[in-house]
């Protein structure tokens, strides 16, 4: 990482049997996983899912209520140097409101013994160098997002927890999270990210955790996870419907309502093509197209979203 000494080897993050109640309520529900080093690891769930609650119990900000989760074997308030051992960045407006970024990063820079060249090194690696003289409270809520990223890289740690960290960037910095952690992954650093932009972490994760109702849905490599969605014909004709009932006679699916343009599933797109070839009806477009994380993501979390939004209704509709 730029600003490092040397190349870090991160510590595998493990979760047994990992349970947080509040009340009644099951937060986290006895889930287990291991987050590998030299990876950026994906952390997936619809809100209540038992995501931050998990990352809090990861640096001992909550304390499971059975179950354990260490790092590199060890529980976070174990570790002699926390902040050497784990940078995490949980919520970005933490930073007190009236100090500058500068002196908020000194102030934890020194509970640490870290440094103060260090606070520098990371200003610049968070793009913090025109603002760092600022005041917090005036920041936009990406540029409390850099701070943050500027917080948790503090201690040059082999470990990196992140949640939601791209919320609030521009293009420019969604952009900038992504190489940056990626590099991190690199030297064989142990990156945990959370994120609600599946766009973006389909370019970003190796690897995908998935929650649902504080269960592990999902623990595999980012591309069989999208491989296993499948994939579906687009489809192009002016004798549309008629095609279509042709395909659904054949064993396909498609809309039932499908116009000149739809997809198919069930059948490839050879079959698709020598269909409407001995139909003799014309084609415009025939493509394969593969599943994306998002819909991958959709339709597994389908039953588990705990606020669902009602279905929108025209405008104008009476109520």
């Amino acid at each position: 990482m730029r600003g490092s000494t040397d190349a870090r080897e991160g510590g595998v993050i493990e979760a047994t049997g990992l349970v947080k109640r509040y009340g009644a309520r099951t937060a986290v529900a006895g889930i287990d996983f291991r987050v590998r080093p030299g990876v950026v690891t994906g952390f997936l769930g619809p809100n209540g899912a038992g995501k931050s609650t998990t990352m809090r119990m990861i640096v001992g900000l909550d304390a499971p209520t059975a179950g354990s989760v260490v790092v590199n074997g060890r529980r976070y308030r174990d570790h002699g140097a926390p902040l050497h051992e784990v940078g995490a960045l949980l919520e970005a407006r933490a930073a007190h409101r009236g100090r500058t970024a500068r002196n908020h990063l000194r102030v934890l820079a020194a509970t640490h013994g870290i440094p103060d060249r260090r606070v520098q090194e990371v200003i610049g690696l968070a793009g913090l160098t025109d603002v760092a003289d600022k005041r917090v409270g005036g920041f936009s809520l990406g540029m409390g997002q850099r701070l943050g990223i500027a917080a948790a890289l503090l201690g040059d740690p082999a470990t990196l927890i992140l949640d939601e960290p791209v919320n609030g960037l521009d293009p420019d910095g969604v952009r900038w999270v992504r190489t940056f952690v990626r590099a991190l992954a690199a030297e064989g650093r142990t990156v945990l990210l959370s994120s609600h932009l599946m766009s973006e972490m389909a370019q970003t994760a190796d690897h995908v955790i998935v929650l649902g109702r504080g269960r592990v849905l999902a623990d595999t490599p980012i591309a069989e996870l999208i491989a296993g969605g499948g994939s579906r014909v687009s489809v192009a004709s002016p004798r549309g419907t008629e095609l279509a009932a042709l395909l659904r006679a054949r064993g396909g699916t498609t809309a039932p309502d499908a116009g000149e343009r739809f997809d198919v599933r069930g059948l490839d797109a050879a079959a698709v093509g020598e269909l409407a070839a001995g139909a003799g009806i014309a084609l415009h477009e025939l493509t394969t197209v593969g599943s994306s994380l998002e819909e991958v993501y959709m339709s597994m979390t389908a039953d588990e979203v705990e606020y669902r939004s009602a279905e929108p209704t025209t405008a104008g509709s009476a109520a």
